[in-house]
């Protein structure tokens, strides 16, 4: 055990609301715009993982949200069970392939299929813990959502974008822009934006599913789909848009982005919207909201409202009245 840590390491990293562009950062998609932006905030809503060294061989996996907890004699006991709650996990444990003992405890405070990046955000935290616990140098920005997207694609067996580890590895505002030479990132503090104050995140109490819907999106996009092609490259357009608010600190228009965001969304498909998504659009409109923001791949999950801090309660009032639940959420840094 000699060089390795004697004591726990616990590693807390945000989740994300994306702004605009979102899906454009699966791969292949930004290549056939040919350059592409994505927009996202790092969220005070946390993943946490948390690794306690053993002087055994024995590995203890225990995740708070599966109410999940076994322990294994060593990494081939693991790597053997058949065990489903494991899935997250194995990828992880075959990259680093530890020699030492330890008990991983993970958790998450986004609801499942909540849109936020939750799972991401949780990859970010184990990755940063593992590199910590085996005195690994620790990976820049964009070393460590390389890995960390390849290992989540293995996990859920469909193509991973990338923009969801970003925010979880650096915190703030993300630009993210994608090129055929790799992606940019250029972070933003959250500092006095008035975004936090404008900020209202809602859970609609559907789960989503984000692979399903931007598979659906990739292969339209693949087939050549006039109606897919159009909205990716007006999503873009809405992309760049955004960016160029945050830098210039012109936040009024976001209301405007986010509702014409909205509008070519659900042009690539009608799964990125719900029963539940329209009906807290039109209670929260009516009520003194400005725009709406799908997070994620939508279909479900959550969405950020945008609403005046004046009209903040009455909108709280009506969501919660309707079986909504809010989040208490705002953006942060790291």
């Amino acid at each position: 055990m000699k060089g390795f840590p004697v004591s726990e390491i616990i590693v807390k990293s945000p989740t994300r609301v994306d702004l605009a562009g979102g899906t454009l950062d699966l791969w292949p998609l930004y290549s056939f715009l040919g350059k592409a932006q994505t927009i996202n905030v790092a969220i005070d809503v946390y993943s946490e993982a948390k690794l306690i060294p053993r002087m055994d061989q024995q590995i203890v996996i225990h995740s708070w949200d599966l109410n999940y907890k076994k322990v294994f004699s060593d990494l081939s006991d693991l790597l053997n069970s058949k065990d489903q709650e494991l899935s997250f996990y194995k990828p992880i444990l075959i990259f680093f392939n530890p020699i030492v003992g330890f008990e991983l405890q993970t958790k998450s405070q986004s609801p499942v299929g909540g849109g936020l990046g939750g799972s991401s955000s949780l990859m970010i935290s184990v990755l940063k813990a593992f590199h910590k616990l085996l005195n690994l140098p620790m990976c820049d920005s964009h070393e460590m959502v390389y890995l960390a997207h390849n290992l989540e694609a293995q996990m859920l067996m469909t193509p991973t974008g990338t923009q969801d580890y970003y925010p979880a590895y650096s915190g703030g505002f993300n630009l993210l822009t994608y090129t055929p030479q790799g992606i940019e990132q250029k972070v933003i503090s959250v500092g006095r934006s008035p975004l936090k104050d404008n900020f209202l995140l809602v859970y609609t109490g559907r789960s989503h599913h984000s692979g399903i819907n931007n598979f659906e999106v990739l292969k339209a996009a693949v087939n050549k789909d006039k109606v897919t092609l159009s909205a990716l490259h007006a999503l873009n357009e809405v992309a760049i848009e955004t960016r160029a608010c945050c830098e210039a600190g012109t936040w009024d228009e976001i209301p405007r982005l986010f509702n014409l965001e909205f509008k070519y969304r659900v042009q690539l498909t009608s799964a990125f919207s719900s029963p539940e998504i329209l009906k807290l659009k039109e209670i929260s409109l009516s009520n003194g909201a400005k725009a709406i923001k799908i997070c994620g791949a939508g279909g479900g999950g959550c969405v950020l409202i945008w609403v005046a801090p004046q009209e903040r309660n009455q909108v709280i009032k009506v969501c919660e009245k309707e079986g909504f639940s809010i989040l208490n959420s705002a953006p942060v840094d790291l």
